[in-house]
């Protein structure tokens, strides 16, 4: 699990003892059960010296159960509460609901919404069927930023200053893997400026195929970011482009609307077009130097 960023050492209002606990309670994943303070030591990175103090005071507060006889804890109702009261304070989700709904129906596929949670987008709604098989994703589940539709459509819509910091994290993160990666959000930047839409065909899992879309709200609350996917043999990448992602974008301009009374202009990228066309125009450029997006990144542009 990444830690904070390093700059948060020299961060005189941040917390580091918060930070830690609450790391301890991120460790937890969907269908995990029990986690023991050597599990949680290795997924945060923490010495197992301060994990013991961490899940003692988290069990003091009623954030974590305790399993004797397995020497190991699970989340506490508590925990849970905080959750539960997320979820119930977006309004989007619920607003959402209808529209993802009906969107899987007339598709067959997976619809979902998620918002960052660090290096991953985290579904806090998910629309999906027996019919939708091979997508077993739900509420709470995480997913990639750099290789995923969701996570593209939603890295696009930062300005530009908090997408270059995150492309960076993303970076460090991706290792040997990093050209690669950086590719493929660069194809998912010129095809949201065209489109409307990203696409990911087999780069997260090669049997998963989605298109995403982001969504910023006038509030200041986003983006958050909607999926539409299936397994390979139903959602073709043709089928993303031609069908799959139009329907996405018309699905999420409706829920704009609902949310503030006025139809989105497209995606969240997209009001940023004409930035995104001129880049367009030198596609060719930019891929033999590795493009605009790889000097932010390492600091040179």
């Amino acid at each position: 699990m990444k830690q904070p960023a390093k700059k948060t050492a020299t961060d005189r209002n941040f917390v580091v003892a918060l930070s830690r606990g609450l790391d301890v309670l991120r460790a937890f994943r969907p269908n995990d059960g029990l986690l023991g303070n050597q599990e949680l030591a290795a997924r945060t990175g923490l010495p197992r010296p301060t994990i013991s103090r961490l899940t003692y005071t988290l069990t003091k507060l009623g954030y974590l159960t305790p399993v004797p006889r397995f020497e190991k804890y699970q989340l506490a109702p508590a925990a849970m509460a905080l959750g539960y009261s997320a979820l119930a304070n977006l309004g989007i989700r619920h607003v959402s609901d209808p529209y993802r709904d009906k969107l899987m129906r007339e598709t067959g596929g997976a619809v979902a919404i998620g918002a960052r949670d660090r290096l991953s987008m985290i579904y806090f709604g998910q629309s999906r069927s027996d019919l939708t098989v091979g997508v077993l994703l739900d509420v709470g589940s995480r997913i990639p930023i750099a290789t995923t539709a969701m996570g593209r459509a939603y890295l696009w819509a930062l300005p530009e200053d908090e997408r270059t910091a995150l492309l960076r994290e993303i970076r460090e993160n991706s290792g040997s893997r990093w050209p690669k990666v950086r590719e493929g959000i660069e194809r998912a930047g010129e095809m949201i400026a065209q489109h409307g839409f990203a696409i990911s065909a087999g780069e997260w899992h090669s049997d998963i195929h989605a298109a995403g879309v982001a969504l910023q709200l006038n509030d200041g609350t986003g983006p958050y970011a909607f999926n539409c996917g299936a397994p390979a043999f139903k959602f073709s990448e043709k089928l993303l482009i031609d069908d799959i992602g139009p329907r996405l974008v018309a699905m999420v301009n409706n829920i704009e609307k609902a949310m503030t009374g006025r139809p989105s202009v497209g995606s969240v990228a997209a009001q940023d077009s004409s930035r995104s066309n001129h880049q367009n125009n030198n596609n060719t450029k930019k891929h033999k130097s590795g493009g605009k997006l790889a000097r932010l990144v390492e600091g040179t542009g």
